[in-house]
């Protein structure tokens, strides 16, 4: 857990506080002083912020400096002074020889002046200023009236007056040696917690055994404090028992006493200090509960999904995940929250910690949410519905003793409007009836009697294929052909449909008000069925779902019921010996298949159908006219035999994903030798003759393999050289990549024998990249160096780039201003990229979706297919979503999908097409392309130059 050791506003720049005009045209210097001397009070903000503006962009305007302490200093306007504040943090102080000036002696008295101000915004203000001051021989002078302030009446002026001391003991000790005592007597009489805070933090950073000893004397009221000074008194808490282990005992009680605290992030701070300072069961137990009623209470969800993280990291650590377990039902109240990444994030956190004792409570949950989506519309409750059956899928395959619960609850889904979720069901169902052959009755009388209301053709197919192949029974079979041909309707399909076209409609079938349907009966042979309608005959008649999707030109479900009934009828002969009604169920269905045919060719669909559809069923046709069994032995075993194969293989792979996440790396085992860089000789450096050349290699990017250099993780490897060896300033910067922003470490080196003055690191950026605040100036002494961090926040997941120059004056110099151009940093995609993984549904319906794609040419010379594979997953950090068993073998083509998403939750899919032609030889590289799908253009794009980047070094390498 990261601690911040920053003192709230006095570490940000104050010029980063006002909006300074930059789009006008700069005013010349003298029609500046005329408007500092005669204008009005807006006239001379105007010109301030104008003159200040024109320093930070290097011009030095000495000649403002009188008018400015004559004309503007005596204003007793609060943004003038405000303005003045900013004006003297970064107006030059010093004389060329690196003397003070002196009018800041006639500044300095003015400032002592405010200081003793009746104005409290004036005194606070100027402490805040004082903050940021660091020449000695100015601070010096003012300490007598910074003292006066801490027993200012107003809260504002005492704070900042801590603020004051503080910055002043840290940078010049010398001047105010007393600081930490006058703080400790300053803290036992104040009742402002904001003040009492600041003064807390000073003596925590100062004089830490002042800090306990408060802390000590005022323990049992903790709970009465304000949030701010909590939030301090637990990152002490946190720092002294990491640092003596034995002060735990002496203040445990205080973090446990702030898990009630009403701030939720005193709380949140308490609860990960707690995880840090005992493993006890207790007190995980209740840092897991304030973790969970943190994430019910906060509404932001970011909030949700932090907190969430830090649940997920307390169930990898094994002690910890036992006591989880026992808070799996409160984990599952966090669904209420809408968002789908919320609770997309519970449910596999349950999942992993729900035990056989917690199961049934959970499925009862999750029983509960599905029939809430039913009766509530969102953009995502089809999303959030698909979630809930992968999860109830996983229960079942975990728990199978509750499998018959959840089976019925998950068939209802099949007549839902979203496809993704009845897919989803139908997969879990296929399993389950495979694997369990207890439930199979179950399912297929659950199957037939949602099967009527399935409305999309690709639930519809699949379910009728799942009837066809696990109904063993004759009335089971019986029952589907007559679900069969009520989904088809009146046979031979194009007769009728030609009937109703021209209006011609069977006597029997005019009376008014009645239907007429033909039925096979269990003997095999027809009935008719009459259902009274109010309908009116003028009303169009809808088709029945399968006789609809014929007449929609889909023939891919005729051809996929045609496989149905060839298996349901193979296995009716061996069930039913009665030669009659054999012929007869054969009978019935050729006919069906025949006048599916005539229809595709008939013209009345709107599409006709497809040759591979007439070939499919002119061989199921076949099949049951020649009764061989050869294709009884196809249809009715190898065809399970293949499925079961295929479940086998998806759980084989999914224990060993179990496996590789349970399975601890160990990076570095005990007794590995430590590697000391100072010892290393030159044997082991091979062609780098000595330590200054193999650094200096690193630093430049000349060796970055472990394999060829011993020092290949090491810090130098992330070194980027900004300028030459021979300019007179030297920069290089360490570029530290977290998780939404990039930390730059520039090492700037005077190389000249003059003094740098408002030496200055100026950055811009390209892409989704932004620089967070500009570093300061600086004045460099001859062979000085010096390090200059920035900050620079990263939006999405592209190739950025960062550039720009330092600019500087040379010390009695008249010329103008110097600068150097550095060189571009480029900010690498890969930081940004994990391996993901969905399912195969999930990758097509993103394929289909996705609006970008960038179509790379193979270009390496890797003669294997399976090596130059794995050499593209190890470069983009992609994961290959196409089993290993697929890939395995001799074959001279292969295809992959591949997958990964970025941070910011941005997807992007690769398909892997190569090949290797037979005529070429066995050392010839393989050839294809790569496809790559982003949502956004600049993920395309920069998946796409890694990958060919990636090629060309591997190329290089090799050659």
């Amino acid at each position: 857990m990261e601690k911040s050791e920053k003192m709230s506003v006095a570490d940000q720049p104050c010029y980063t506080l006002i909006n300074i005009p930059s789009d006008a045209e700069p005013p010349s210097e003298m029609q500046l002083r005329q408007d500092l001397e005669k204008g009005d009070i807006k006239t001379k903000t105007e010109a301030l912020k104008r003159t200040i503006l024109m320093i930070l962009n290097g011009e030095k305007m000495p000649s403002l400096l009188m008018t400015i302490i004559r004309f503007v200093m005596p204003v007793q306007d609060h943004t003038l002074k405000k303005m003045l504040l900013i004006f003297w943090e970064i107006v030059p102080k010093y004389t060329q020889d690196g003397k003070m000036l002196h009018e800041m002696i006639l500044v300095c008295d003015a400032y002592r002046k405010d200081l003793q101000h009746p104005n409290e915004f004036i005194r606070g203000s100027t402490l805040r200023f004082l903050c940021k001051l660091k020449e000695p021989e100015l601070i010096e002078p003012l300490l007598p009236a910074i003292r006066q302030c801490l027993e200012h009446r107003h809260s504002y002026v005492r704070r900042n007056a801590v603020l004051a001391i503080y910055t002043i003991y840290r940078n010049h000790d010398f001047l105010i040696p007393d600081a930490p005592e006058l703080i400790a007597k300053f803290l036992e009489g104040e009742q402002d917690m904001s003040c009492k805070r600041n003064a807390f933090m000073m003596l925590i950073h100062a004089d830490q055994e002042r800090a306990l000893n408060y802390l000590s004397s005022c323990i049992d009221q903790v709970t009465s404090f304000g949030d701010i000074l909590q939030l301090v008194i637990v990152e002490l808490i946190y720092k002294v028992c990491h640092a003596n282990p034995s002060e735990r005992a002496r203040f445990i009680r205080c973090i446990y006493n702030l898990l009630n605290s009403s701030s939720p992030a005193v709380r949140y701070e308490a609860a990960g200090t707690l995880v840090t300072l005992s493993s006890a069961p207790t007190a995980i137990k209740a840092a897991a509960s304030c973790y969970i009623e943190l994430i019910i209470k906060e509404s932001d969800n970011n909030v949700k999904l932090i907190v969430l993280d830090r649940l997920i990291a307390l169930k990898e650590v094994p002690s910890h995940e036992k006591v989880l377990q026992e808070l799996v039902m409160d984990i599952l109240r966090v669904l209420s929250a809408p968002d789908l990444e919320v609770r997309k994030k519970v449910l596999n956190l349950a999942l992993d910690l729900v035990t056989s004792r917690t199961i049934e409570e959970m499925v009862l949950v999750l029983k509960k949410e599905v029939v809430k989506t039913n009766n509530i519309e969102h953009e995502d409750t089809g999303k959030y519905r698909q979630l809930l059956v992968r999860i109830l899928h996983q229960c079942s395959i975990k728990f199978p003793d509750i499998a018959s619960t959840i089976i019925p609850v998950l068939i209802e889904f099949l007549g839902d409007q979203n496809e993704l979720a009845s897919a989803d069901v139908l997969v879990f169902i296929r399993e389950a009836i495979q694997r369990f052959d207890s439930l199979r009755d179950l399912i297929i009388d659950k199957l037939l009697e949602v099967f009527p209301s399935i409305k999309a053709m690709k639930i519809h197919r699949a379910a009728m294929w799942i009837l066809g192949e696990y109904c063993d029974t004759a009335e089971e079979i019986q029952n589907v052909m007559t679900m069969i041909r009520q989904s088809l309707g009146e046979i031979p399909i194009v007769d009728d449909e030609m009937k109703k076209a021209a209006g011609e409609v069977d006597d029997d079938e005019m009376q008014s008000g009645t239907t007429v349907q033909k039925l096979v009966t269990a003997d095999g042979t027809y009935a008719t069925q009459s259902a009274f309608s109010s309908v009116a005959p003028s009303k169009k008649e809808e088709k029945p779902p399968m006789r609809q999707f014929l007449m929609d030109g889909d023939f891919f479900v005729g051809a996929a019921l045609s496989t149905t009934m060839t298996k349901l009828a193979l296995r009716y002969v061996d069930l039913i010996k009665d030669p009659k009604k054999q012929n007869a169920f054969f009978a019935e269905s050729m006919l069906i298949m025949a006048t599916m045919i005539h229809l595709g060719k008939s013209g009345l669909p709107a599409k006709p159908i497809t040759d591979d559809d007439v070939d499919r069923i002119a061989t199921c046709l076949r099949v049951l006219s020649e009764h061989a069994p050869m294709m009884d032995q196809i249809f009715n075993v190898d065809c399970r035999q293949s499925l079961s194969l295929m479940l086998a293989a998806k759980m084989e792979e999914e224990k060993e994903q179990q496996k590789a996440s349970e399975r601890k790396v160990v990076k570095v085992q005990a007794d590995d030798p430590i590697s000391f860089s100072q010892l290393i000789n030159k044997n082991e450096l091979g062609a780098t003759e000595n330590m200054f050349e193999l650094t200096l290699s690193q630093a430049l990017g000349m060796t970055s393999k472990k394999e060829v250099d011993p020092l290949g993780s090491s810090k130098l490897n992330k070194v980027t050289q900004l300028t030459g060896f021979s300019d007179p300033v030297y920069a290089e910067a360490y570029v530290h990549v977290n998780q939404f922003d990039i930390v730059l470490d520039v090492l700037v080196v005077n190389q000249t024998s003059d003094t740098l003055q408002n030496l200055t690191l100026e950055l811009a950026t390209l892409g989704d990249l932004k620089l967070v605040e500009k570093p300061q100036p600086l004045t460099m002494a001859p062979h000085d160096f010096c390090n200059i961090k920035a900050n620079v926040k990263v939006a999405s997941t592209e190739n950025g780039i960062i550039f720009g120059n330092i600019v500087y004056d040379i010390s009695g110099a008249a010329s103008d201003r110097n600068c150097v151009v550095l060189n571009d940093m480029h900010i690498d995609i890969m930081d940004y990229i994990v391996p993901a993984s969905c399912t195969d549904t999930e990758f097509r319906t993103m394929w289909s979706e996705f609006e970008w794609e960038n179509k790379v040419a193979v270009n390496t010379n890797i003669s294997d297919l399976l090596e130059f594979l794995q050499h593209i997953i190890k470069c983009t950090n992609m994961k290959c979503l196409t089993p290993e068993k697929a890939l395995s073998g001799d074959c001279g083509f292969m295809a992959a999908n591949l997958h990964a998403k970025s941070i910011f939750g941005e997807d992007v899919l690769a398909n892997f097409s190569v090949e290797k032609p037979k005529h070429l030889s066995v050392d010839a590289p393989v050839q294809g392309h790569i496809r790559i799908r982003a949502k956004s253009q600049g993920m395309a794009l920069s998946m796409g130059d890694k990958i060919n980047l990636s090629q060309k070094k591997y190329a290089k390498i090799l050659n």
